[in-house]
């Protein structure tokens, strides 16, 4: 079992219990996992607490569905980087188009193998992780030349004031 500090998390949004139950089971020795059982208390949870680094997000679910959430997380500059797994019953070709649309970076049909879930959970965080190391990266940089530009600045305005 990983005991490490920094385990990522993973919101598992299902109106299926057995899904959620199976989905912890298998994630949680590896992972932090929270669970919802409809996309409004998701949506709770993505809103109140640190951001999920993945969610596994099922399509059929009453109130809103996992196509609802989707739009509505990526329409929010705070939660539009989270990546989504559809994890779901719905298995035609423009179910999958839709979900991939609307910014899914994967999708798994039920019923779901463990061995494919577990490797393509660990793909997904592992990526996300490298790109939040690029993006953080990449501020810091920005955060560099911003104060070399501004010390160049004084420099070159003192040397410019000297007569």
């Amino acid at each position: 079992m990983k005991t490490d500090t920094l385990m990522q998390t993973i919101l598992i949004i299902d109106d299926e219990a057995t899904n959620i139950n199976v989905l912890n089971e298998l994630l949680q020795p590896y992972y932090h996992v929270l669970f919802a059982k409809d996309g409004k208390t998701g949506m709770k949870i993505v809103q109140s607490q640190a951001l999920p680094d993945l969610i596994l997000l099922d399509i059929i679910m009453p109130d809103l569905d996992g196509f609802q959430v989707t739009k509505m997380l990526k329409s929010d500059e705070a939660t539009s980087k989270i990546p989504i797994i559809f994890i779901t019953a719905k298995d035609d070709e423009e179910d999958q188009a839709m979900g991939f649309d609307l910014g899914a970076v994967d999708y798994i049909t039920k019923p779901f193998s463990p061995v494919v879930v577990k490797a393509r959970v660990k793909a997904h965080l592992e990526l996300k992780r490298h790109r939040d190391f690029l993006e953080w990266m990449l501020r810091e940089r920005t955060k560099e030349l911003h104060q070399m530009e501004k010390e160049y600045l004084n420099l070159f305005y003192r040397k410019d004031k000297k007569p």
